[in-house]
């Protein structure tokens, strides 16, 4: 018997493509191949993007990429592409910007016609095999779009053009110069969505937002007005009670379908936990809670246990299925519960999380309970150990052993897949989290473990001019670099700087830094376009500064580049990096609130900064007590060198200004520097603090 027909597909190397290599539609891999074919043949192209974790991307394709009646419409009809939106991010933002302006709206699976030139439209998200409740089906769309490409070709060329023009941003507003005005509009904006009850911004769907918590925490060290930090906490302490986090296995699900952080979508997604994580870190040093550091840790338990390749990056994502359905890894009935757990353990998991007979997860689309228990906590855990009069220690340990015991029993069940490719922009995040993390928890493996992601990125990840590649798998790295990959794990290599004080790490960090402006910057006007100057051809050049899923990659690239002029005392960073920020003035004073990381770039350019130079042996117990007591403050607006005996050559040749900084008295000393003027040095860790916080200003 013949094996069963593979399409183009099967050739690909992403997870999410190689999904699609059975289907009975004739998919091509994005190229100029399938163009070339639609030209030739006078064919609109059927373009659909998605990922492999993403359910209703899996929905879609059992419906009506993997059904033969669907896939001969398609192919009679058009060219059909397929992309992973996460190895091609550059397609995915533009065609989601055209789904968002022709229907208000986006999502994945992302569903857009083209012309052979490429130019959209018509834009959808999921898309039923069937006509229902006034959404058309693929049966129903597919034959009238082939129609009307026969009988009114022209009329949807003029459409085409019409989208396509109107993408093309506005072009920036000279002379517009950012301030505090618009960090004060902004936090209005976020207290005015605070949900107080439950944490997070607006309602449901609700998303864990950790570059807003990053924004939050600076507003409360610049102003001192305590909003701020009061929604981090009681935002990252109900995210850690609720659903969205596994309290089993640890690691935050993507977002929460209702408003109390209940129903999660359960996909992981590799950049939310980084992101969370350093949220985490900083509401520790903020507020001196270890709750926050707790979390973090487990996160980082997650992350190295489950998402950790063998050569030491880190995968992507893992799914929200199993076994054909959302969830069935995570959920719990009350019945396998007391099947692992003794008597008084069911008991308590069952009072603490929440578990009920009847369960308390609803079908989607039904509403319908299930009978199975997403676990959650109803109450922060010291509120329960103090309703039953036990010690809160007591109380945890109880929980940590029953929570050993059924992760050993959900070990047994079958594994959501995990897209195993490893992503450059996504793992510098995971660097800049775990090399945070060893400063703030004081934990050397959280250094080393960034160590090694770093070191891989820059032996696999590069190409042979040692431009940085967007994806590896199965030993092949490859796509070109996008301003993501740059910012990101630039910012990765500044952390793990100021985690070790490996002074390779910061030299390449320079080098990449020059890069990115060399191959983005917009030159006449400032700000980074996300494709460099030789990238593919495509419809639009875009450059963006608010923030997504992911922190805007302007922004990050930005902080970037003023961290690393304090850091070097290399001002042309400084000046392209003030220009980047000007040059989206008229953007973030139009609408604050989605652009909260370059808000957090702006509050740093602001200042006033600090520059603190250590002079002495990396292991000397004054040199750790100095950067002990920095590590346990928040000072978002400072950067840390050292300048150990018999580096002191190497440091200054990167940072000039540290060259007549030496020891005192053959102690460690500390330099705190601000406004270009740098204290007499001092052996005091608290005169130090108090240099600093004198230059610093806020709480």
């Amino acid at each position: 018997m013949m094996g069963k027909r593979r399409n183009r597909l099967a050739f690909e190397v992403s997870p999410y493509l190689l999904q699609h290599a059975d289907n009975p539609v004739d998919w091509y891999p994005w190229g100029e191949e399938a163009f070339s074919r639609a030209k030739k043949e006078n064919k609109p192209v059927f373009l659909s993007i998605g990922y492999s974790t993403c359910h209703w991307c899996h929905v879609m394709a059992a419906e009506s990429f993997e059904d033969e009646e669907v896939a001969r419409l398609l192919n009679a009809n058009f060219v059909c592409i397929k992309v992973d939106r996460e190895e091609r991010p550059d397609l995915d933002a533009i065609y989601m910007e055209v789904c968002q302006m022709m229907t208000g709206g986006g999502g994945w699976p992302l569903n857009v016609i083209l012309t052979p030139e490429k130019k959209p439209f018509f834009a959808a998200t999921y898309i039923p095999k069937e006509s229902r409740y006034g959404r058309i089906g693929m049966l129903d769309l597919v034959p009238r779009i082939g129609h009307l490409w026969r009988t009114e070709r022209s009329e949807l060329l003029g459409s085409a053009e019409e989208i396509t023009t109107a993408l093309k941003t506005p072009p920036e507003i000279p002379g517009i110069r950012l301030d505090e005005s618009v960090i004060r509009s902004a936090y209005q904006n976020l207290v005015a969505r605070f949900d107080p009850a439950n944490g997070g911004f607006g309602g449901a769907p609700k998303f864990p937002s950790p570059a807003t918590h990053l924004f939050l925490l600076r507003h409360w060290k610049r102003t001192g007005e305590p909003g701020g930090l009061q929604m981090t906490e009681i935002s990252l302490n109900a995210m850690r009670r609720g659903g969205i986090f596994d309290q089993v296995g640890y690691g935050f699900h993507r977002y929460s379908t209702d408003a109390t952080w209940l129903l999660p979508h359960f996909e992981k997604m590799l950049y939310d936990q980084a992101m969370i994580a350093l949220a985490c870190l900083e509401a520790k040093q903020a507020t001196g809670d270890e709750r926050y550091g707790r979390i973090a840790r487990e996160v980082f338990d997650y992350v190295l246990r489950d998402m950790r390749s063998p050569e030491g990056g880190f995968y992507s994502a893992e799914n929200a299925d199993s076994e054909g359905e959302e969830g069935k890894f995570y959920l719990w009935t009350t019945e396998e519960i007391r099947s692992v757990l003794d008597e008084a353990e069911a008991d308590l998991v069952t009072k603490l999380f929440d578990v009920r007979g009847e369960g308390n997860y609803r079908e989607e689309a039904t509403g319908r309970l299930t009978g199975k228990n997403v676990l959650h906590l109803k109450r922060p855990i010291e509120d329960s150990a103090r309703e039953m009069k036990i010690p809160e220690s007591e109380l945890k340990e109880s929980i940590e052993t029953a929570r050993k015991k059924l992760f050993s029993a959900r070990n047994e069940r079958v594994r959501p897949e995990r897209d195993d490719k490893i992503l450059t922009d996504w793992n510098g995040l995971v660097i800049s989290s775990l090399a945070k993390g060893a400063q703030v928890l004081g934990e050397k493996e959280l250094e080393m473990a960034a160590a090694r992601a770093a070191d891989f990125v820059l032996e696999k990840m590069r190409d042979d001019k040692g431009r940085l590649l967007h994806r590896y798998r199965e030993d092949s790295a490859g796509i070109l670099g996008n301003l993501d990959d740059y910012a990101f794990f630039i910012w990765g290599l500044i952390e793990l700087y100021e985690a070790g004080f490996k002074t390779r790490y910061l030299r390449v960090a320079l080098e990449l830094a020059r890069d990115l402006v060399s191959r983005f910057e917009d030159e006449e006007v400032g700000g980074f376009y996300f494709t460099p100057m030789d990238g593919e051809d495509l419809i639009l050049r875009r450059k963006d500064c608010h923030d997504g899923a992911l922190p805007s990659g302007n922004a990050v690239a930005i902080l970037d580049l003023l961290r690393l002029s304090r850091m070097t005392g290399e001002t042309k960073l400084e000046e392209i990096g003030s220009k980047a920020l000007d040059s989206f003035a008229a953007r973030a004073k139009g609408v604050p609130a989605a652009h909260l990381h370059l808000l957090s770039a702006l509050d740093f350019a602001l200042g006033p900064t600090s520059e603190v130079v250590i002079a002495g042996p990396a292991d000397s117990p004054k040199t750790e007590e100095m950067l002990k007591t920095l590590r346990s403050r928040f000072l978002p607006r400072s950067v840390v060198l050292l300048r150990p005996p018999g580096e002191e050559a190497e440091i200054a040749a990167i940072a000039e200004f540290t060259k007549e900084m030496g020891m005192a008295n053959g102690e460690a000393a500390a330099y705190v520097c601000s406004g270009k003027v740098c204290n007499p040095p001092t052996t005091d860790p608290n005169e130090m603090l108090e240099k600093l916080n004198s230059a610093a200003g806020g709480p």
